[in-house]
This record gives structure tokens, C-alpha cells and sequence, in this order.
């Protein structure tokens, strides 16, 4: 459920709770309301807890546009250890 879903049933059960005066004999209309704002308060809270943790493991990291990345490769080849070194840019961001 999302926000907008939560402060839907928020808004509805409060409508019922408070603002209609209905009797249907077996249903009252009131409880209704309270639970309806009830399920949207708990779905509320809900979707912020969700979102907050995902929020807080994003990390942003600028990108440079002359940023390179060094990655050091060792291949072996007929048993011996050839070093090299490769350098990697970043394409350019176009706007």
C-alpha cells in the first residue's frame, strides 16, 4: 500500500467515522471509520519504514568526468606471472 492508498483510508474512515449518521442494525458505521483509519495509519507507517530503509542504504557517489579506474589484471601465461595495467574511463554524461 502507498501513501496515497494510506491517506485515502484515512480520509474515508474518517468520513464514516465522524461525519455519516447511519444505522444499518448490524453494522455500525462508526467502528467502520475507526478501522478504516486505523488500516491506513498502519499502512502509512508502513510504506515510510520501507522507504526509510531504502533511502538509507543508497549511497550517491559523484561522477568526475576525469575519473579513472585502475584495475590491475594478472594473467599467467606458460608459468610465469605477466603484470600489466589497464586504465578505464568513464564515457561522458550527455545532457
Amino acid at each position: 500500500m502507498g501513501i496515497g492508498a494510506s491517506i485515502f483510508l484515512i480520509a474515508v474512515g474518517a468520513i464514516f467515522a465522524f461525519a455519516v449518521q447511519g444505522d444499518l442494525g448490524w453494522l455500525d458505521v462508526s467502528v467502520v471509520g475507526w478501522v478504516l483509519m486505523l488500516a491506513g495509519v498502519v499502512g502509512l507507517l508502513t510504506t515510510l519504514y520501507f522507504w526509510n530503509n531504502r533511502r538509507r542504504t543508497v549511497v550517491a557517489t559523484p561522477v568526475r568526468e576525469d575519473h579513472v579506474v585502475a584495475d590491475r589484471v594478472v594473467p599467467v601465461q606458460d608459468d610465469r606471472v605477466v603484470e600489466e595495467y589497464r586504465e578505464v574511463r568513464r564515457p561522458r554524461r550527455t545532457v
